[in-house]
């Protein structure tokens, strides 16, 4: 599966121009051939609003913001994974939400590890440690942001079958280094390819950090946001290919060879 994944300011708080951002890129990344559009961390919302309007854009999302991304979807025949707030059982969460190239909307992955006073003000954590998809064939598992900085989510993820991991991203200074280095590290340790779609530009008073890439399973980076711009809209493309995740992990058998006796952990399936 072609994979095209998008770095964006976005604009604050306006939900049309980020779909209007979100309907010409989809069109794009399906001339290229892509099967799945990765979008940042509350790509469709911004990412800095704060509690209150926070939880009125959630209470948007059911009404408006899943059908508008799912007819983006459905237009362009492409799959997306579309960041924004949701409001689940009366709270409210930060959801990335998977939508079908025919419109059809797959699942939401609920951000498990909440960064920050700020966000724990705004959200209640998820508590599904691994949110799993088949998008074109490739297993596609979804992490948000700082979830993926955790070795024991990625993990999972791996240990579950995931060929993909997905990862809507805010990261802001002075993180860079988790861009530049832990998401590698996270490809190579667990054999599988890893998205990290981030915002890039300011939003009132954070710097994102912008280095979006995909990571090959062999800690490769396939492809990257220009490391010195942290202004400008990136569409990265790539391809996924689940030889080399299983190739991969016959070669470096990280997941087999885990003393599960002494370190207890999830196990592979």
């Amino acid at each position: 599966m072609r994979l095209a994944l998008l770095q964006s300011a976005g604009v604050l708080g306006d939900v049309a121009a980020n779909l209007a951002e979100l309907d010409e890129r989809a069109a794009e990344a399906a001339d290229a051939g892509a099967g799945l559009l990765l979008t940042p961390e509350m790509f469709l919302t911004g990412y800095e609003l704060g509690a209150q309007r926070t939880a009125e854009m959630a209470d948007r999302a059911a009404g408006g913001l899943v059908p508008a991304v799912a007819e983006v979807a459905r237009r362009h025949g492409i799959a997306l994974l579309v960041g924004m707030p949701e409001r689940v059982d009366g709270q409210v969460v930060n959801s990335a939400v998977l939508v079908s190239a025919d419109g059809e909307v797959l699942g939401h992955h609920v951000k498990t590890h909440l960064f920050g006073p700020d966000e724990r003000d705004a959200f209640v954590p998820g508590d599904r440690p691994v949110s799993l998809f088949d998008v074109g064939g490739v297993r596609v598992a979804v992490l948000i942001c700082y979830d993926v900085e955790f070795p024991e989510a990625v993990r999972a993820a791996a240990a579950a079958g995931a060929h993909l991991v997905a990862v809507p991203t805010a990261q802001m200074e002075p993180f860079s280094f988790i861009a530049d280095v832990i998401i590698r590290a996270r490809a190579w340790e667990n054999q599988v390819y890893v998205a990290y779609a981030n915002h890039c530009g300011r939003e009132v008073d954070l710097a994102f950090v912008g280095l979006s890439s995909i990571v090959a399973p062999s800690g490769r980076v396939l492809a990257a946001a220009p490391p010195g711009d942290v202004t400008s809209s990136s569409l990265l493309l790539a391809d996924v290919d689940t030889a080399v995740v299983e190739a991969g992990r016959r070669d470096n058998p990280y997941l087999v060879d885990r003393r599960l006796d002494i370190h207890p952990g999830p196990a592979t399936t």
